[in-house]
């Protein structure tokens, strides 16, 4: 093997962890908004993303010149066919370090709202639907527990996604 490409070789994996870590680090903080959407017999709405594994809260990322309002709306119709009705509570704002040291989430707790039907799966939300607090999915993510039991007073508010 010539010596450039040996260097290359070996120079490679090193190179691209050092432009990963410069990327986590370097970019702007990240902003998105879920929504813990509560139907009136207390079900929760949860998606499963057709990307990462697990159930999740609806939500995403606030994109250039939306509110966290905007977004959560936005989001909501998106991935469950959710219109809100009324205005939606603040339950909490949570730095989601697992993703980046610089994400941070705004969870809403949504009583109000109309889902004229059940979304259909498609290439990003594979499944969705409501579920009754005590019988989560298994695989229901931890974060995902989390603000659920604190939006229903079963656990107390923690400053961290998990």
């Amino acid at each position: 093997m010539p010596a450039l490409q040996t260097l290359r070789v070996t120079l490679e994996p090193v190179l691209r962890r050092v432009f990963h870590l410069y990327w986590r680090f370097a970019r702007g903080m990240t902003l998105g908004a879920r929504g813990v959407v509560l139907d009136e017999q207390g079900r929760v709405f949860l998606i499963q993303h057709s990307y990462v594994g697990g159930w999740h809260l609806p939500g995403g990322g606030v994109e250039v010149g939306e509110t966290f309002l905007d977004a959560l709306r936005r989001e909501l119709m998106e991935e469950g066919r959710i219109e809100l009705t009324g205005d939606p509570e603040l339950h909490g704002i949570f730095l989601n370090s697992h993703v980046s040291p610089r994400d941070h989430v705004a969870v809403y707790v949504v009583r109000q709202f109309r889902q004229d039907r059940p979304p259909e799966p498609n290439r990003e939300i594979v499944a969705s639907g409501f579920f009754d607090v005590a019988e989560l999915p298994p695989d229901t993510t931890r974060g995902t527990r989390l603000r659920i039991a604190e939006v229903l007073d079963r656990e107390p508010r923690r400053p961290t996604w998990r």
